[in-house]
């Protein structure tokens, strides 16, 4: 993980000091399920995420087990008298307030935002209506069932445009279009997978903020070698850079905290979570979507952030973890940073 994080250096600011609690013992949480693979076309990252997870939790000493959702799982989880799930599902069926109303009916505490969040924003056309409402920026966008329809909406935006799947994640499907010439091939490639939502690109840098609990961790500004974050460039490259703390101003980290803490409220969502946003050519911050269960990777931004605030792999699991004892919301940004 050091070696993927180029700004690590900057963090000078004194580590972060969290209230005493009292230390829970392993026993409090009963029969952990760790639910991860599934059937999306996020699946192999899934599975990434949750034996990370799953590792981290049997180290601590969490009677924790590994299961692969399939059309048995409600039976998995009654006869394995599970106690409370740590959910590291992404994409449909999984992030989509699916198997969280499983869970809910079963009456079993699971991490993460509820039913309605988890739906809301998985739907990224519907999510960006509500951020619109709400005043919080997101690039202007339309959703498009047919090639003509993203032709017209391509046309009224103005190019470039980004062409992706409403309720995909991990950037699959998405292509950045620069000409009318470019729609129909992009079109089909989002099809794929549903509904398709055609968005005004923004040029300019990519910023992650990530969410745990009651804390909302620094930033981190990501240059991938290609221009575009893709899934190469997330999960496969080596070349992609993440500075984190990000190079920018304390007021500028203050403001994009504070926006994707707005972002991810506005969504109702809780427990943990990851804002994706864009800084354009003037500085202004944009928000694209949240991620209700980001990934949890050896490239995965919320360890790298929660790095940079003085947390290990381990912390943020049993933080996770912990808020299906009890939740709180995410009220304090924490390990700032005063840079130039």
């Amino acid at each position: 993980m050091a070696n993927l994080i180029q700004n690590l250096k900057t963090f000078t600011e004194k580590p972060i000091t969290r209230p005493e609690k009292r230390k829970l013992q392993a026993k409090e949480f009963g029969k952990v399920a760790v639910l991860f693979g599934g059937r999306s076309s996020e699946r192999s990252i899934s599975l990434q995420s949750g034996e990370n997870i799953l590792n981290s939790l049997l180290q601590q000493g969490i009677d924790a087990h590994g299961i692969d959702p399939d059309e048995n799982l409600a039976q998995k989880l009654i006869e394995g008298k599970f106690q409370r799930a740590f959910v590291a599902l992404h994409g449909k069926e999984g992030e989509d307030g699916v198997v969280q109303g499983l869970l809910q009916l079963l009456g079993i505490p699971f991490t993460g935002s509820g039913v309605a969040a988890s739906a809301l924003a998985m739907d990224k056309a519907r999510a960006k209506l509500v951020m619109n409402g709400l005043r919080i920026p997101t690039p202007v966008f339309g959703v498009a069932k047919d090639i003509e329809t993203a032709n017209e909406i391509s046309q009224k935006i103005g190019f470039p445009v980004s062409v992706k799947p409403v309720a995909e994640g991990s950037s699959i499907g998405v292509t950045r279009v620069a000409n009318l010439a470019g729609i129909a091939p992009a079109f089909h490639k989002a099809a794929r997978y549903g509904d398709v939502i055609i968005e005004k690109w923004i040029d300019g840098k990519d910023f992650f903020v990530s969410i745990i609990g009651d804390t909302v961790l620094p930033s981190v500004e990501v240059h991938a070698s290609s221009g575009f974050y893709d899934y190469q460039a997330k999960y496969e490259s080596h070349e992609t850079k993440y500075l984190c703390p990000a190079p920018i101003s304390l007021a500028k980290e203050r403001a994009l905290r504070a926006l994707a803490y707005r972002a991810f409220c506005a969504l109702g969502c809780e427990g943990w979570g990851r804002v994706d946003l864009m800084q354009d050519e003037s500085g202004k911050f944009w928000v694209l979507e949240v991620n209700t269960i980001p990934g949890m990777t050896s490239h995965s931004l919320v360890p790298m952030s929660a790095k940079a605030a003085g947390m290990s792999f381990d912390d943020i699991v049993m933080m996770i973890l912990e808020q299906t004892l009890q939740a709180e919301p995410a009220t304090e940004l924490v390990g700032e940073v005063a840079q130039a």
